[in-house]
């Protein structure tokens, strides 16, 4: 999990500029409007308000948040509807990928990731295959410097957190998958600011590549996570402090 929350962190700075804002507002766009399948009020629907929350935090619009809403509840009778598919696949130097997409395509979608991957030596993988290498988790990401270590930690292993790591930029908190709400209602209600909250992937045992090779792979995921109909991507890399350090001189 070293270099998890960092590397997210630099992630959210790369797509605030105006050149990507616009590719960002899709994606929130079609997470909102899935969460909202299960319901239009944030209020009481959890998955809903976490992708609210996530574009509220990107500046997305308002009307645009409440348009996707409206989506996904069926009062927008004209929406497009999207379906959510996992892709795995295993990518060059044998990295495990989980591919998250929300298309009105699927063939276009399978296509599109197939492209790369040839590019890139990689190769789509059976159902099952790949997915066993990842636990479904809730993860939370907090600024430090609100509170101590030892008091978040309390107030986070009270409410079923499994891990709490401490880090010099953010404190990440992991908890089992039906635990996220519990976990950030308490947080929330000590007082703690949330950075990010979501459910993730998360790779039971990382994978050790050179900073070199570990560089070319987070390239590599930009490219996937670059097309059009992918919501997110998640590997098994090891991403240490030494990668983050090489990408961020490299995109300086």
């Amino acid at each position: 999990m070293s270099g998890h929350s960092k590397w997210s962190t630099i992630k959210r700075k790369k797509g605030a500029n105006d050149a990507k804002r616009g590719k960002v507002f899709t994606r929130l766009g079609r997470e909102i409007t899935l969460a909202a399948r299960s319901g239009g009020d944030p209020n009481s629907n959890f998955a809903l308000r976490l992708a609210v929350d996530r574009a509220k935090a990107s500046n997305m619009p308002k009307e645009n948040i409440d348009r996707a809403i409206k989506r996904g509840s069926g009062e927008d009778k004209d929406g497009v509807v999207f379906e959510e598919i996992l892709y795995e696949a295993y990518g060059p130097s044998g990295v495990a990928l989980l591919v998250s997409v929300a298309t009105d395509n699927r063939n276009r979608s399978l296509a599109e990731i197939k492209h790369v991957l040839n590019r890139y030596g990689g190769a789509m993988a059976e159902p099952g295959s790949v997915s066993w290498q990842f636990a479904h988790k809730g993860y939370i990401a907090v600024p430090a410097g609100q509170k101590t270590y030892d008091d978040l930690f309390m107030l986070a292993a009270e409410a079923g957190a499994e891990d709490v790591i401490d880090d010099p930029d953010s404190i990440e908190i992991f908890t089992p998958r039906d635990q996220l709400q519990a976990v950030e209602g308490a947080l929330r209600t000590g007082g703690v600011q949330i950075e990010e909250a979501k459910l993730d992937w998360i790779a039971k045992t990382p994978l050790d590549l050179a900073v070199d090779d570990g560089v070319k792979i987070m390239n590599f995921l930009d490219q996937i996570e670059d097309l059009d109909d992918v919501q997110a991507v998640y590997s098994n890399l090891n991403v240490t402090e030494d990668v983050v350090s090489a990408l961020e001189a490299a995109t300086s």
